[in-house]
């Protein structure tokens, strides 16, 4: 059996710098135009071209987005960025569009191109389909069940590689394409824009009876009918691999880095056990149930992998994550003399105990034992988002390490 890529979001550096150090083998990223994820940092030039040469450095490949669908005033701003994306050189594009695909295929003959799940690929003739116009890897659409993607991988040639989502929030709408932004709001999720109405709060109204409201389905707080729980496919390696999946896709370049981190050194770790022995694979279920929600996440259904979803796998009363841990800081450097070096990213205090996570697996509980800014000024807290500071802990840290403190006892 082939051992599947793990590919992982980045929407910056931190989070690109994270994926490597976690884990996968390859992260997926945006530029500044034609993404699906405009409100997300995402990767200017040089960006991209220090993300690309770090990832490169540790032997990880790095995917970059262009997969919006383009209108004719796009093409000729599409052009001059395939022919930025051609010096840089990554290592695939990923596109949706036929026109994209066409400017890609032409500008950027020797980086691989792989087929966006908006294009809703359902079928191996499809497949077949863009393997003969050049694309040398499809996403399938996230309405496919295992034994579908089984049958396609069955009917399409070895070197043509099939990439999944196994984690991350589910849209609503058919393999993305949806148009209920742009109707409410006129940002179009086609282009980035998404303002994720189906995580809103809808009621019915009758003509005949203005200002009355009927809830959909009746709460206390309210309905959520387009609400998705988060696809999570932690406990069903086996399934994926023998479907014959080549990349195991993770959503999520609007998260932060203890997002990417958890789901990448996860998601690593159930990989490695189950090529190493699948009987070390089914003992370690239970770490992997537990570490994959130390993020935020909206609960875990298996999506339509194994037919389609019950009822089980919406949430009608609520549009909230739940949220077991707190992003502290990642590790940017230690010194010789025991201080390392953090960008503060929740608040936390001297003398509280928190977890430093790592990427061999251990989770290490420390006690902040000091707390100073650059300029060697001491604080009794770190109150201040992304505020550069240095911090002694009572535990061992490396460049790296995620800072994260549990909540709720």
């Amino acid at each position: 059996m082939k051992k599947p890529e793990l590919l992982i979001p980045a929407k910056g550096m931190e989070e690109l710098k994270t994926a490597v150090a976690f884990g996968a083998d390859a992260v997926y990223i945006g530029g500044e135009v034609f993404s699906l994820r405009a409100k997300a940092k995402n990767f200017s030039p040089d960006s991209m071209k220090e993300g690309i040469e770090f990832a490169h450095e540790r032997g990880v490949k790095v995917h970059v987005t262009a997969n919006v669908l383009a209108h004719d005033r796009d093409l000729a701003e599409a052009e001059g960025y395939f022919e930025e994306l051609k010096r840089l050189r990554p290592d695939a594009l990923i596109i949706s569009d036929p026109g994209m695909f066409t400017l890609a295929k032409r500008i950027c003959p020797e980086t691989d191109i792989h087929i966006s799940t908006q294009a809703n690929n359902t079928n191996y003739l499809s497949f077949l389909f863009w393997m003969e116009q050049g694309a040398k890897r499809v996403v399938s659409a996230r309405e496919l069940s295992l034994e579908e993607i089984r049958d396609i991988r069955d009917h399409i040639p070895d070197e043509m590689e099939i990439e999944s989502f196994i984690h991350g929030a589910m849209c609503i709408s058919y393999s993305g394409r949806c148009l209920l932004s742009n109707y409410l709001t006129g940002r179009d999720a086609n282009r980035g824009e998404c303002t994720h109405p189906c995580r809103w709060e809808y009621v019915l109204s009758e003509g005949t009876r203005p200002g009355q409201y009927f809830p959909v389905f009746e709460n206390d707080r309210g309905t959520y009918i387009f609400n998705s729980k988060d696809l999570c496919m932690i406990d069903h390696i086996p399934e994926l691999v023998a479907a014959g999946i080549d990349s195991f896709k993770i959503e999520g370049r609007m998260k932060n880095a203890l997002y990417v981190a958890t789901v990448a050194r996860t998601y690593r770790r159930a990989i490695d056990d189950y090529f190493e022995d699948p009987e070390k694979y089914r003992r370690n279920i239970r770490w992997y149930d537990e570490e994959i929600r130390k993020c935020t996440i909206r609960d875990f259904t298996t999506g339509f992998y194994f037919g389609k979803p019950s009822e089980e796998a919406q949430i009608y009363d609520n549009n909230t994550y739940i949220r077991e841990y707190t992003y502290l800081g990642r590790v940017e450097k230690c010194d010789p003399d025991g201080w390392v070096y953090v960008r503060q990213k929740n608040k936390f205090v001297r003398g509280e105990e928190i977890e430093i996570m790592k990427p061999d697996f251990s989770n290490v509980t420390a006690v902040i034992l000091s707390i100073e800014d650059m300029e060697g000024n001491e604080q009794e807290s770190a109150p201040h988002p992304e505020q550069e500071l240095r911090i002694r802990l009572s535990g061992n840290c490396n460049e790296h390490d995620i800072l994260r403190r549990r909540e709720n006892g």
